[in-house]
């Protein structure tokens, strides 16, 4: 058995077995398979990462079935098998580092069943978030997982994502029902069902969510769905200082109000809203806070955010009151990576993400923003500070080397810290190719060791994904 991925899957022998898979698949599926440099390049790389790993064919699915063709054929010849949704994800998640068979998965996109008295539905793994909730709009319910992106469902299912309402309704792991899924060679199971709980034996739809497609292809998902909002309440307020901003957002998690997100911006990153969504806000660390409730509870309960507010230093603290105002502060919110990038035309750009748990926050960020201020680093904060989630978007001159080793540096010393503070390296970007060795030191060897013999067993041959979470 060769010892390392690149001598199992780019030797001789590798490229002949290959080829097999490649002519066995295009007899199948014709015109849906694709060998084009052009088509292989796009299916390469993830919105974060900027080294390109082509895949050697994109295939494109459209039903579980032709799934589970494609992972036997795979199996068969020992043949790397990547599955892509919407390429939003940005660890390297869906990126060929060894090459070999892509499987584009967006054809997948029907919504088979709306179960509205059951508040579930089912859709295939290629829907998206948007329009998945545009076509719940006349049932009063819509899925609320929200990591900013119109991220497919099996692609959020992969990585486990979450995002800005994750302080109201969990993560993805918490809207899953059931699965449908294809493994390595080619076989297909269920597993979780409709009801609310289980205790039947293990869990396995909370091993799959989280997996990156290492484990097994998801094909078919079992969602939660929730009522929509009654009424919701937004209230955008500077602080003079980070740790300032912070501390309230912290106050308010313990408040126990019934708060659908809390947004962290820093000034930096609010200068670039600013400029990039036509906004005139203070220019200084601020939260977006949004809760939800009844009407007239959500009056008290702006009322009460406010008064918290500025016990920490708020500086005239506004309410967005029309569906009109709040659709556009949360759109420069989701904008916010790209308003970032337009500040630095031409310049690199990598996404930090680290979670610690609440208590920790404020030291973690105002620590983490010491550290960009001393290197001299252009590095918004931003981030889920209800939650414990917050990132970085570090930007740097390509042809500026020391600009990339100080965030090098930077970057390991946040994940330090937030190890330290019992965190984790991240809270919803996963690990991909960009953090194995960070995994390894926040699980330690036996967690690691427990891991590896998961996938030895249910992927021998490793096609599943190769090179994502293990190095």
């Amino acid at each position: 058995m060769p010892d390392t991925l690149a001598e199992r899957f780019c030797g001789s022998s590798a490229r002949a077995r290959l080829d097999v898979a490649i002519a066995q698949l295009t007899a199948h599926f014709r015109d849906r398979v694709s060998t084009s440099s052009a088509h292989c390049e796009q299916h390469g790389r993830g919105e974060g990462q900027l080294r390109v790993y082509p895949p050697d064919a994109v295939v494109w699915p459209e039903t579980t079935a032709e799934v589970s063709f494609i992972a036997s054929v795979c199996a068969r010849e020992k043949v790397p098998l990547i599955a892509f949704g919407a390429g939003t994800s940005l660890e390297g998640h869906v990126c060929a580092p060894y090459g070999g068979i892509c499987v584009d998965l967006s054809r997948m996109n029907q919504i088979l069943a709306v179960h509205a008295e059951d508040a579930e539905c089912i859709v295939q793994c290629g829907v998206t978030r948007e329009q998945l909730n545009v076509h719940l709009r006349d049932t009063g319910l819509y899925f609320p997982v929200d990591p900013g992106a119109n991220a497919t469902i099996g692609g959020m299912v992969a990585t486990r994502a979450s995002g800005t309402t994750t302080l109201h309704y969990g993560a993805t792991a918490q809207n899953v029902r059931a699965l449908e899924v294809v493994l390595a060679n080619g076989n297909t199971i269920r597993c979780g069902t409709r009801a609310i709980k289980s205790s039947a034996g293990y869990d396995l739809v909370r091993i799959f969510v989280g997996s990156e497609g290492t484990l097994g292809i998801v094909t078919e998902v079992t969602l939660r769905l929730h009522p929509r909002l009654e009424a919701t309440g937004c209230i955008t307020c500077a602080f003079p200082s980070v740790r300032e901003a912070v501390d309230a957002a912290i106050e308010l998690v313990q408040s126990g109000m019934q708060l659908l997100r809390i947004e962290f911006l820093d000034e930096v990153q609010m200068r670039a809203c600013n400029l990039y969504s036509n906004l005139e806000l203070p220019e200084k660390p601020t939260l977006f806070i949004e809760s939800t409730g009844s009407a007239t509870s959500v009056g008290e309960q702006v009322e009460r955010t406010k008064e918290i507010v500025l016990a920490h230093g708020a500086l005239n603290p506004d309410s967005a009151t029309t569906p009109e105002q709040r659709a556009r502060l949360w759109r420069a919110r989701h904008q916010a990576y790209y308003a970032t990038r337009a500040m630095r035309p031409g310049w690199n750009c990598i996404t930090s993400d680290v979670c610690v748990p609440i208590s920790q926050l404020a030291d973690a960020v105002s620590a983490t923003r010491q550290d960009i201020d001393a290197a001299g680093l252009f590095a918004p904060i931003l981030g889920h500070v209800g939650d414990g989630n917050f990132h970085v978007i570090f930007m740097y001159d390509p042809a500026v080397d020391a600009a990339r080793q100080a965030i090098d540096a930077l970057y390991d010393r946040m994940i330090a810290r937030a190890l330290a503070a019992g965190g984790t390296c991240t809270g919803e970007h996963g690990i991909g190719l960009g953090k194995r060795a960070k995994l390894v030191e926040e699980s330690g060897e036996g967690a690691m060791t427990l891991m590896r013999q998961l996938k030895q067993a249910w992927d021998p041959d490793g096609i599943l994904n190769p090179g994502k979470i293990f190095e």
